[in-house]
């Protein structure tokens, strides 16, 4: 009898060891199972993600592309209106007033120039150094005048109504700048030739009276 029962038992013992290693493995399949899952959805995000990256670049380099190529029509369309100047920008009163101001300093720098050269009150090193400053103040203004020209001709530069005006303004300023400095330079510089004029008859007088 107990024998039998040990053979039970030892049955028994063994249907259950091989029930639970049966339990194990398939625990430890279905935990492979789930694994694999897992990894399936991220390979398949991974996937996606590569994909919309592939569209993002690919919809970048057609746009370049296109450019490149000249066939981005709107973008082209509309730089090339930016070389157009527009007939409000031509009537600009501006314009007319920078030509105005650069004819006036050449007259009244020529006139002023004249003037000190033949009168006699400034050395040859002065008349030289006078001749430098009208020279620098016209070159200047004719760097002027032709970006002037520049930004109020079609096809010279790219710029909006807008910033064409704006440039127009500048170069009004700087031109009435110009204008400024000359007649200051030329009312020193007359204001300097008659005291050395008023200084050479007092030495006259003084010459008259003391022989």
């Amino acid at each position: 009898m107990n024998r039998k029962i040990k053979r039970i038992v030892v049955a028994l013992s063994f249907v259950l060891f091989a029930f639970s290693w049966k339990v194990q493995a398939q625990s430890a399949e279905v935990q492979q199972l789930l694994l694999n899952v897992e990894k399936l959805t991220q390979f398949k995000q991974i996937l996606s993600d590569m994909k919309k990256g592939y569209q993002t670049l690919s919809t970048g380099y057609g746009l370049v592309k296109n450019i490149s190529q000249g066939n981005f029509s709107l973008h082209e369309t509309f730089l090339n209106g930016l070389y157009l100047v527009s007939p409000e920008v031509r009537k600009y009163q501006r314009i007319g007033d920078i030509l105005r101001l650069q004819s006036g300093m050449v007259s009244e720098y020529k006139a002023a120039f004249g003037r000190f050269k033949n009168g006699g009150r400034f050395s040859v090193a002065e008349i030289g150094y006078l001749e430098k400053v009208y020279g620098q103040l016209l070159k200047l203004s004719l760097l002027n005048l032709e970006e002037l020209a520049m930004v109020v001709t079609s096809g010279q530069l790219r710029m909006s109504d807008e910033e064409r005006l704006k440039a127009i303004d500048r170069l009004f300023l700087e031109m009435e700048d110009r204008v400024v400095f000359l007649r200051d330079f030329n009312q020193r510089t007359s204001l300097l030739a008659f005291q050395r004029e008023k200084e050479s008859v007092e030495i006259g007088r003084v010459r008259a009276l003391y022989p």
